[in-house]
Protein backbone atom coordinates (compact mmCIF):
# COMPACT_ATOMS: atom_id res chain seq x y z
CA UNK A 1 0.00 0.00 0.00
CA UNK A 2 3.00 2.26 0.70
CA UNK A 3 4.47 1.56 -2.53
CA UNK A 4 1.26 2.43 -4.12
CA UNK A 5 0.81 5.92 -2.50
CA UNK A 6 4.18 6.95 -3.34
CA UNK A 7 3.97 5.68 -7.01
CA UNK A 8 0.35 7.93 -7.15
CA UNK A 9 1.99 10.99 -5.06
CA UNK A 10 5.10 10.78 -7.70
CA UNK A 11 2.39 10.60 -10.62
CA UNK A 12 0.73 13.59 -9.66
CA UNK A 13 3.21 15.94 -9.00
CA UNK A 14 4.79 15.26 -12.60
CA UNK A 15 0.68 15.78 -14.19
CA UNK A 16 0.79 19.34 -11.94
CA UNK A 17 4.45 19.70 -13.10
CA UNK A 18 3.14 19.40 -16.80
CA UNK A 19 0.03 20.89 -16.24
CA UNK A 20 1.77 24.10 -15.16
CA UNK A 21 4.60 24.10 -17.94
CA UNK A 22 1.61 23.73 -20.75
CA UNK A 23 -0.11 26.46 -18.69
CA UNK A 24 3.28 28.62 -18.31
CA UNK A 25 3.76 28.31 -22.18
CA UNK A 26 0.39 28.76 -23.42
CA UNK A 27 -0.38 31.78 -21.29
CA UNK A 28 3.15 33.42 -22.68
CA UNK A 29 2.19 33.05 -26.64
CA UNK A 30 -1.42 34.95 -26.21
CA UNK A 31 -0.20 38.90 -27.07
CA UNK A 32 -1.25 41.11 -24.45
CA UNK A 33 0.32 41.95 -21.13
CA UNK A 34 -1.38 42.98 -17.48
CA UNK A 35 0.36 46.34 -17.93
CA UNK A 36 -1.42 48.00 -20.82
CA UNK A 37 -4.63 49.84 -19.91
CA UNK A 38 -6.75 52.33 -21.35
CA UNK A 39 -4.32 54.74 -19.95
CA UNK A 40 -1.21 54.92 -21.84
CA UNK A 41 1.91 54.30 -20.35
CA UNK A 42 5.35 55.07 -21.08
CA UNK A 43 7.70 52.15 -21.91
CA UNK A 44 9.66 52.98 -18.99
CA UNK A 45 7.05 52.80 -16.43
CA UNK A 46 5.94 49.33 -18.16
CA UNK A 47 9.38 48.36 -17.66
CA UNK A 48 10.00 48.91 -14.75
CA UNK A 49 6.36 47.37 -13.35
CA UNK A 50 7.69 44.04 -15.62
CA UNK A 51 11.12 44.44 -13.12
CA UNK A 52 8.94 44.56 -10.16
CA UNK A 53 7.19 41.22 -10.43
CA UNK A 54 10.27 39.26 -12.20
CA UNK A 55 8.76 39.34 -16.26
CA UNK A 56 11.83 40.71 -17.72
CA UNK A 57 13.29 37.34 -16.92
CA UNK A 58 13.73 34.90 -19.43
CA UNK A 59 10.87 32.46 -19.82
CA UNK A 60 12.66 29.30 -17.81
CA UNK A 61 13.89 31.75 -15.18
CA UNK A 62 10.41 32.84 -14.69
CA UNK A 63 9.18 29.39 -14.48
CA UNK A 64 11.91 28.08 -12.93
CA UNK A 65 10.73 30.68 -9.99
CA UNK A 66 7.15 29.95 -10.37
CA UNK A 67 8.02 26.18 -9.70
CA UNK A 68 9.98 27.09 -6.92
CA UNK A 69 7.86 29.14 -5.08
CA UNK A 70 4.71 27.12 -5.59
CA UNK A 71 6.48 24.51 -3.28
CA UNK A 72 6.70 26.50 -0.80
CA UNK A 73 2.95 27.38 -1.39
CA UNK A 74 3.57 31.26 -2.65
CA UNK A 75 1.57 31.99 -6.13
CA UNK A 76 2.97 35.27 -5.50
CA UNK A 77 0.05 38.40 -5.95
CA UNK A 78 -2.27 39.74 -7.97
CA UNK A 79 -1.11 42.05 -11.19
CA UNK A 80 -3.98 44.13 -11.89
CA UNK A 81 -7.31 42.66 -10.25
CA UNK A 82 -6.95 42.82 -7.11
CA UNK A 83 -3.15 44.39 -7.71
CA UNK A 84 -0.08 43.14 -5.00
CA UNK A 85 -2.80 40.78 -3.33
CA UNK A 86 -1.34 37.33 -2.41
CA UNK A 87 -3.17 34.54 -5.07
CA UNK A 88 -3.41 32.64 -2.32
CA UNK A 89 -5.85 34.99 -0.63
CA UNK A 90 -7.78 35.33 -3.63
CA UNK A 91 -8.47 31.78 -4.01
CA UNK A 92 -9.15 31.25 -0.59
CA UNK A 93 -12.06 33.69 -0.86
CA UNK A 94 -13.39 32.63 -3.59
CA UNK A 95 -13.84 28.95 -3.47
CA UNK A 96 -15.69 28.20 -0.65
CA UNK A 97 -18.51 29.86 -2.80
CA UNK A 98 -17.89 27.77 -5.84
CA UNK A 99 -17.52 24.93 -3.49
CA UNK A 100 -20.85 25.57 -1.73
CA UNK A 101 -22.86 25.76 -4.88
CA UNK A 102 -20.98 22.71 -6.42
CA UNK A 103 -21.31 20.73 -3.93
CA UNK A 104 -25.55 21.23 -3.63
CA UNK A 105 -25.32 20.69 -7.14
CA UNK A 106 -23.31 17.35 -6.73
CA UNK A 107 -25.41 16.31 -4.55
CA UNK A 108 -28.77 17.27 -6.29
CA UNK A 109 -27.35 15.33 -9.33
CA UNK A 110 -26.97 12.26 -7.58
CA UNK A 111 -29.80 11.81 -5.33
CA UNK A 112 -31.64 12.56 -8.37
CA UNK A 113 -29.79 10.95 -11.48
CA UNK A 114 -29.33 7.67 -9.47
CA UNK A 115 -32.83 6.90 -9.35
CA UNK A 116 -34.35 7.57 -11.96
CA UNK A 117 -31.10 5.76 -14.05
CA UNK A 118 -32.55 3.03 -12.01
CA UNK A 119 -36.18 3.19 -12.67
CA UNK A 120 -35.70 3.71 -16.24
CA UNK A 121 -33.87 0.91 -16.50
CA UNK A 122 -36.14 -1.79 -14.34
CA UNK A 123 -39.17 -0.20 -16.31
CA UNK A 124 -37.09 -0.74 -19.54
CA UNK A 125 -39.78 -0.09 -22.60
CA UNK A 126 -42.53 1.42 -21.15
CA UNK A 127 -44.13 4.91 -20.33
CA UNK A 128 -42.04 5.29 -17.59
CA UNK A 129 -38.26 4.90 -19.80
CA UNK A 130 -39.24 6.35 -22.62
CA UNK A 131 -40.26 9.83 -20.50
CA UNK A 132 -37.15 9.93 -18.61
CA UNK A 133 -35.12 8.84 -21.43
CA UNK A 134 -36.52 12.22 -22.95
CA UNK A 135 -35.77 14.17 -20.10
CA UNK A 136 -32.05 13.00 -19.77
CA UNK A 137 -31.37 13.47 -22.93
CA UNK A 138 -32.76 17.02 -22.88
CA UNK A 139 -30.61 17.31 -19.99
CA UNK A 140 -27.35 16.34 -21.77
CA UNK A 141 -28.21 18.16 -25.41
CA UNK A 142 -29.29 21.74 -23.83
CA UNK A 143 -26.50 24.00 -22.49
CA UNK A 144 -25.83 25.10 -19.74
CA UNK A 145 -26.27 28.76 -20.12
CA UNK A 146 -29.66 27.86 -22.12
CA UNK A 147 -31.22 26.42 -18.76
CA UNK A 148 -29.36 29.35 -16.48
CA UNK A 149 -31.60 31.65 -18.58
CA UNK A 150 -34.73 29.79 -19.05
CA UNK A 151 -35.04 29.27 -15.03
CA UNK A 152 -33.89 33.18 -14.59
CA UNK A 153 -36.41 34.48 -17.45
CA UNK A 154 -39.47 31.83 -15.85
CA UNK A 155 -39.01 32.05 -11.62
CA UNK A 156 -37.01 35.25 -11.66
CA UNK A 157 -38.44 37.78 -13.82
CA UNK A 158 -42.41 36.40 -14.55
CA UNK A 159 -43.32 34.85 -11.37
CA UNK A 160 -40.97 36.73 -9.55
CA UNK A 161 -40.38 33.49 -6.64
CA UNK A 162 -36.95 33.37 -6.50
CA UNK A 163 -33.94 35.85 -6.22
CA UNK A 164 -31.61 36.51 -9.80
CA UNK A 165 -28.53 37.73 -8.25
CA UNK A 166 -26.32 37.27 -5.60
CA UNK A 167 -26.29 34.44 -2.72
CA UNK A 168 -28.33 36.36 -0.08
CA UNK A 169 -31.04 33.97 0.97
CA UNK A 170 -31.66 30.02 0.69
CA UNK A 171 -33.81 30.52 -1.72
CA UNK A 172 -31.26 32.09 -3.93
CA UNK A 173 -29.54 29.04 -3.93
CA UNK A 174 -32.03 27.34 -5.99
CA UNK A 175 -31.71 28.62 -9.65
CA UNK A 176 -28.24 28.57 -9.67
CA UNK A 177 -27.72 24.48 -8.31
CA UNK A 178 -30.33 23.49 -10.74
CA UNK A 179 -28.85 25.13 -13.83
CA UNK A 180 -25.22 23.95 -12.74
CA UNK A 181 -26.38 20.35 -11.35
CA UNK A 182 -29.12 18.98 -14.39
CA UNK A 183 -26.39 18.37 -16.74
CA UNK A 184 -25.00 15.90 -14.78
CA UNK A 185 -27.95 14.50 -13.09
CA UNK A 186 -29.24 13.39 -16.55
CA UNK A 187 -25.30 12.07 -17.39
CA UNK A 188 -25.30 10.10 -14.29
CA UNK A 189 -29.42 9.19 -14.62
CA UNK A 190 -27.61 7.57 -18.65
CA UNK A 191 -25.01 5.70 -16.66
CA UNK A 192 -27.08 4.26 -14.19
CA UNK A 193 -29.92 2.98 -16.50
CA UNK A 194 -27.13 1.38 -19.09
CA UNK A 195 -25.02 0.03 -15.74
CA UNK A 196 -28.76 -1.38 -14.36
CA UNK A 197 -29.97 -3.09 -17.50
CA UNK A 198 -26.37 -5.01 -17.23
CA UNK A 199 -26.70 -6.06 -13.81
CA UNK A 200 -30.53 -6.63 -13.87
CA UNK A 201 -30.31 -9.21 -16.26
CA UNK A 202 -28.17 -11.62 -13.81
CA UNK A 203 -29.61 -14.54 -11.86
CA UNK A 204 -29.01 -13.27 -8.61
CA UNK A 205 -31.76 -10.56 -9.68
CA UNK A 206 -34.08 -13.27 -11.33
CA UNK A 207 -33.73 -15.20 -7.63
CA UNK A 208 -34.36 -12.19 -5.91
CA UNK A 209 -37.59 -11.54 -7.99
CA UNK A 210 -38.53 -15.50 -7.73
CA UNK A 211 -38.27 -14.99 -3.85
CA UNK A 212 -40.87 -11.96 -3.82
CA UNK A 213 -38.20 -9.21 -3.03
CA UNK A 214 -39.78 -5.96 -3.70
CA UNK A 215 -38.74 -3.83 -6.29
CA UNK A 216 -36.85 -1.10 -4.49
CA UNK A 217 -35.28 -4.10 -2.59
CA UNK A 218 -33.95 -5.32 -5.50
CA UNK A 219 -32.92 -1.99 -6.87
CA UNK A 220 -31.06 -0.03 -4.17
CA UNK A 221 -29.79 -3.24 -2.25
CA UNK A 222 -28.93 -6.21 -4.89
CA UNK A 223 -28.38 -4.50 -8.15
CA UNK A 224 -27.40 -0.47 -7.21
CA UNK A 225 -24.09 -1.90 -5.65
CA UNK A 226 -22.72 -3.80 -8.45
CA UNK A 227 -23.63 -1.21 -11.34
CA UNK A 228 -22.59 2.19 -9.54
CA UNK A 229 -18.60 1.38 -10.74
CA UNK A 230 -19.27 3.24 -14.10
CA UNK A 231 -20.66 5.99 -12.43
CA UNK A 232 -18.38 6.64 -9.39
CA UNK A 233 -15.47 6.96 -12.36
CA UNK A 234 -17.30 10.11 -13.74
CA UNK A 235 -18.11 11.52 -10.34
CA UNK A 236 -14.13 12.18 -9.97
CA UNK A 237 -13.73 14.44 -12.17
CA UNK A 238 -17.23 15.66 -12.22
CA UNK A 239 -16.90 16.71 -8.10
CA UNK A 240 -13.32 18.38 -9.32
CA UNK A 241 -14.97 20.52 -12.07
CA UNK A 242 -18.07 21.62 -10.04
CA UNK A 243 -16.41 22.49 -7.07
CA UNK A 244 -14.56 24.71 -8.74
CA UNK A 245 -17.31 26.35 -10.21
CA UNK A 246 -19.24 26.73 -13.69
CA UNK A 247 -18.63 30.39 -15.23
CA UNK A 248 -21.72 30.31 -16.46
CA UNK A 249 -24.21 29.74 -13.73
CA UNK A 250 -21.37 32.11 -11.93
CA UNK A 251 -21.94 34.91 -14.32
CA UNK A 252 -25.75 34.74 -15.11
CA UNK A 253 -26.68 35.24 -11.74
CA UNK A 254 -23.93 37.15 -10.30
CA UNK A 255 -22.04 34.90 -8.41
CA UNK A 256 -19.03 35.66 -6.53
CA UNK A 257 -17.22 32.26 -7.25
CA UNK A 258 -13.53 31.35 -8.43
CA UNK A 259 -14.40 29.80 -11.92
CA UNK A 260 -16.18 33.59 -12.98
CA UNK A 261 -13.07 34.68 -11.75
CA UNK A 262 -10.86 32.82 -13.35
CA UNK A 263 -11.91 33.40 -16.86
CA UNK A 264 -11.91 37.29 -15.96
CA UNK A 265 -8.11 36.85 -14.93
CA UNK A 266 -7.70 35.05 -18.36
CA UNK A 267 -8.91 38.89 -20.09
CA UNK A 268 -6.83 41.05 -17.64
CA UNK A 269 -3.38 38.52 -18.20
CA UNK A 270 -3.00 37.94 -14.16
CA UNK A 271 -1.00 35.61 -14.93
CA UNK A 272 -0.29 34.57 -11.16
CA UNK A 273 -3.90 33.99 -10.90
CA UNK A 274 -3.76 32.02 -13.99
CA UNK A 275 -0.98 29.72 -13.02
CA UNK A 276 -2.89 29.22 -9.34
CA UNK A 277 -6.23 28.48 -10.46
CA UNK A 278 -5.13 26.20 -12.93
CA UNK A 279 -2.74 23.71 -10.71
CA UNK A 280 -5.71 24.43 -7.71
CA UNK A 281 -8.07 22.78 -10.40
CA UNK A 282 -5.62 20.08 -11.84
CA UNK A 283 -5.10 19.13 -8.29
CA UNK A 284 -8.73 18.36 -7.58
CA UNK A 285 -9.06 16.52 -10.53
CA UNK A 286 -6.11 14.12 -9.12
CA UNK A 287 -6.94 14.18 -5.70
CA UNK A 288 -10.58 12.95 -6.38
CA UNK A 289 -9.59 10.46 -8.90
CA UNK A 290 -7.52 8.99 -6.21
CA UNK A 291 -10.79 9.16 -3.70
CA UNK A 292 -12.43 7.51 -5.98
CA UNK A 293 -9.93 4.44 -6.56
CA UNK A 294 -10.26 3.74 -2.82
CA UNK A 295 -13.98 3.79 -2.87
CA UNK A 296 -13.82 1.11 -5.80
CA UNK A 297 -12.64 -1.15 -3.27
CA UNK A 298 -15.51 -0.02 -1.15
CA UNK A 299 -18.11 -0.78 -3.56
CA UNK A 300 -16.80 -3.64 -4.74
CA UNK A 301 -14.19 -5.40 -2.32
CA UNK A 302 -12.90 -7.45 -5.46
CA UNK A 303 -11.28 -4.76 -6.99
CA UNK A 304 -7.53 -4.61 -6.54
CA UNK A 305 -6.61 -0.91 -6.41
CA UNK A 306 -3.08 -1.57 -6.58
CA UNK A 307 -3.14 -3.86 -9.41
CA UNK A 308 -0.05 -2.85 -11.26
CA UNK A 309 1.16 -0.66 -9.13
CA UNK A 310 4.12 -3.44 -8.81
Amino acid sequence: MIFYLGKRILQSALILFLVAALTFTLMNMVPGSPFLSDKSQSPEVIAALKAKYGLDKPPIVQFKNFIVNALKFDFGVSLKMQKNRPVIEIISEMFPTSAKIGLLALIFAISVGIPIGCLAAYNRGNKLDSLLRIVMTIGISMPGFVLATILLIIFGVKLKILPTLGLTTASSYIMPVVALGFYPMCYIGRLSRSSMLDVINQDYIRTAKAKGVGTTKIIFKHALRNAFIPVLTYLGPLTAGILTGSLVVETIFGIPGLGRYFIQSISNRDYPIIMATTLFFSFLVIFMNFVVDILYKVVDPRIDIMKGAD
